[in-house]
């Protein structure tokens, strides 16, 4: 083989790679992202990650990004990624940044903004506490997903319009709403819709 030949196969598999590349920062930027489950605030429907135990095996899910651009509003009992910093506005460089990909390159370690809980309550809805359990506009929620009982009330609420209302599943443990306050609808950065780690617990939600 020539050298021209060769400096052309070179070129080929460069302009592959970096089409490649800018594809697979654009899948992660604005429709699928993976994330590890951190804590045992989802107990039972996820394990965490237990750092503080030297536990770094945890269940890794993977998000569908796009879910709620389109003018789609989060509905009840999606599990959804939020973005807890919900008293600064994001934008499109917040979506850029924590791509997986770009995340990895220029090393940012901002995992810990985000959380992974369940929408409870929709624009419009009002919920309140009974006896352990949570009512939506008035009626009993019959939750099979939670690990146990509310132990501690909250006070009752009607979510503003534009936002919703998250909790963890290990309602005793979870840092949510009942601590933030009801999400904007675009802090929640995705849909989760695959647990694709550990291999004998692939699932679809």
């Amino acid at each position: 083989m020539t050298q021209s030949k060769v400096l052309n196969e070179v070129l080929s598999w460069g302009k592959a790679f970096i089409v490649t590349f800018f594809i697979a920062i654009f899948l992660t930027t604005f429709i699928f992202q993976p994330y590890k489950v951190s804590g045992s605030s989802m107990d039972p429907t996820f394990d965490g990650v237990h750092l503080q135990q030297n536990d770094e095996k945890g269940d890794h899910v993977l998000a569908f990004k796009s879910a709620y651009i389109f003018g789609n509003n989060p509905s009840f009992a999606d599990i959804v990624i939020v973005d807890r910093r919900i008293n600064r506005e994001r934008t499109v460089k917040d979506d850029f940044i924590e791509s997986a990909i770009v995340n990895t390159i220029v090393g940012s370690d901002k995992h810990h903004n985000f959380l992974i809980k369940r929408v409870i309550g929709e624009p419009g809805d009002t919920l309140s506490y009974k006896d352990g359990s949570v009512y939506r506009n008035g009626e009993k929620l019959e939750e099979d997903y939670i690990k146990e009982k509310m132990a501690v009330p909250f006070e009752k609420v009607t979510v503003p319009e534009g936002h919703v209302y998250v909790m963890g599943d290990n309602r005793n443990i979870s840092h949510d709403s009942r601590a933030i306050g009801p999400v904007p609808i675009d802090h929640i950065v995705g849909k989760v819709f695959l647990r694709y780690y550990p291999f004998n617990k692939i699932s679809f939600f």
